[in-house]
């Protein structure tokens, strides 16, 4: 049997892929490589690359089973990556590196399967609440894009359901979002939570304010370059410029508003996981109240929203774990049949 799978993590500005190989009944890591997604013009070119130096150090050895979490909406195990050119079919990738067992899944789908894998030190709380056993729950996380999956407990285990809640409408609510959105109307038409939660859509918040109050407060124009989110981020964390600060707080105010909102969609009483790359980097951000604030004002269940637990997740593998969990999955499956 073949004893060796591959699990991979598959977004828009960066692949994990991790090489696993069971030994006496044990998984053990045998080679684990990040790559610049954008550097790349399909996930083969970068599974030829690793597999490559894998071989050129070990030898050749036999893959049984590949798991990848990428970024897009999976039909009939093909993707499409919503913020990268890439297509991916499983079973392209299974014919072309002789994998007789590939499947895609939703990278969200990825972490909330990697959630459970996860250590106690791997979570920060923002809301202890009161959490109800095998309750509901949600993963949602800002970075190249949003990303968000449900968690259902089914048959003594949860049940992933990805989704593209991502791009649901974003729904202002004050009078300065509302000046926001009618800005991105103009620039997408369409202006879903993506446009705002990702590391994109904070550049978006900071253009937005630095074209509607920047100019009349004196302050020199900052110019954004492709990763814009980092830049916002510096100017306000460590530079404290006054626009990017009030951009990130903006930032925190949606995003709170919004894992309100997936929440209450989903009666998520099991816990919501604020998972993608930016919360890690911005925890404190999180911490200083206007996130939970915007989480729990809901109106007449605003009470109810001060029980549900609320946590940041901060290992960045956690897609890559769950990716690598699934295809320990299908390999199991395959050795009972």
């Amino acid at each position: 049997m073949n004893e060796s799978f591959i699990g991979g993590d598959i977004g828009g500005t960066k692949t994990l892929l991790r090489l696993v190989q069971m030994t006496g009944g044990q998984a053990q890591l045998r080679h684990e490589e990040q790559y610049n997604s954008l550097s790349y013009t399909s996930l083969s070119d970068i599974l030829k690359d690793f597999l490559g130096s894998v071989w050129m150090r070990d030898g050749h050895c036999e893959l049984g089973a590949a798991c990848f979490a990428a970024a897009g909406p999976v039909s009939n195990q093909r993707v499409s990556l919503t913020n990268l050119t890439w297509s991916i079919d499983a079973a392209a990738i299974g014919a072309e590196f002789s994998i007789p067992h590939v499947k895609i899944i939703n990278d969200f789908e990825g972490v909330a399967i990697g959630i459970e894998s996860l250590h106690k030190s791997d979570l920060i709380t923002l809301q202890a609440g009161r959490p109800e056993v095998r309750g509901a729950r949600v993963a949602l996380g800002a970075g190249t894009g949003m990303g968000v999956s449900w968690m259902t407990w089914q048959d003594g285990h949860y049940q992933i359901l990805p989704t593209e809640a991502g791009h649901m409408d974003f729904a202002p609510l004050n009078e300065l979002q509302n000046r926001l959105i009618e800005h991105l109307w103009k620039e997408f038409g369409h202006v879903s939570y993506e446009r705002v939660l990702s590391g994109p859509g904070l550049t978006n918040i900071f253009n937005f304010l630095q074209s509607s109050i920047g100019l009349s407060s004196g302050l020199v124009k900052a110019e954004m370059d492709n990763d814009g989110a980092s830049q916002v981020t510096d100017l306000a964390l460590n530079r404290k410029h006054p626009i990017a600060v009030k951009a990130l707080d903006l930032f925190v105010e949606i995003y709170g508003a919004y894992a309100g909102n997936l929440a209450l969609a989903g009666l998520t009483r099991g816990g919501v996981y604020v998972a993608g790359g930016i919360a890690p980097k911005i925890l404190n951000k999180l911490g200083e109240g206007s996130f939970m604030r915007s989480f729990r004002s809901k109106g007449r269940y605003s009470e109810m929203m001060s029980e549900i637990p609320v946590c940041v997740v901060m290992n960045q593998k956690v897609g890559l774990i769950g990716a690598v969990e699934e295809s320990h999955r299908m390999m199991d499956s395959t050795s009972e049949i």
